[in-house]
């Protein structure tokens, strides 16, 4: 059964930074792609960064990108996303998700994961 565990998220002023945990199992940790999508009140679900397990490959959203990393510990199963120079238009839940089976395509909408973990919360304050 695939699980994925988010863990890190919290309250955080403006300017400051939170680093996100997402630990996965029951399924082949190295084979895939994985990402976080955060969802805001009253908004649809956005894309924020994935991470191609095999070999490190990266993209972000054009909103984040210079300000969030995500990186992956393969010894230990999980992905992180660091969150630096935090805004509040970043306050939302938090996902990370994967898909099902052998996956090499980096870029993905919302809709396109199979598996989802159960959110964190970041809220950024102004």
């Amino acid at each position: 059964e695939v699980q994925l565990v988010e863990s890190g998220g919290g309250l955080v002023q403006a300017g400051g930074s939170l680093r996100l945990s997402c630990a996965a199992s029951g399924f082949t940790f190295d084979e895939t792609v994985i990402g976080w999508v955060r969802q805001a009140p009253g908004r649809e679900r956005e894309g924020v960064a994935s991470i191609r397990i095999s070999d490190g490959r990266t993209y972000y959203e054009h909103s984040v990108k210079g300000r969030f990393t995500i990186s992956s510990d393969n010894a230990k199963n999980t992905v992180y996303l660091q969150m630096n120079s935090l805004k509040p238009e970043d306050t939302a839940v938090y996902y990370c998700a994967t898909v099902d089976g052998k996956h090499t395509i980096l870029i993905l909408t919302p809709r396109e994961y199979d598996h989802w973990g159960q959110g964190t919360q970041v809220s950024v304050s102004s």
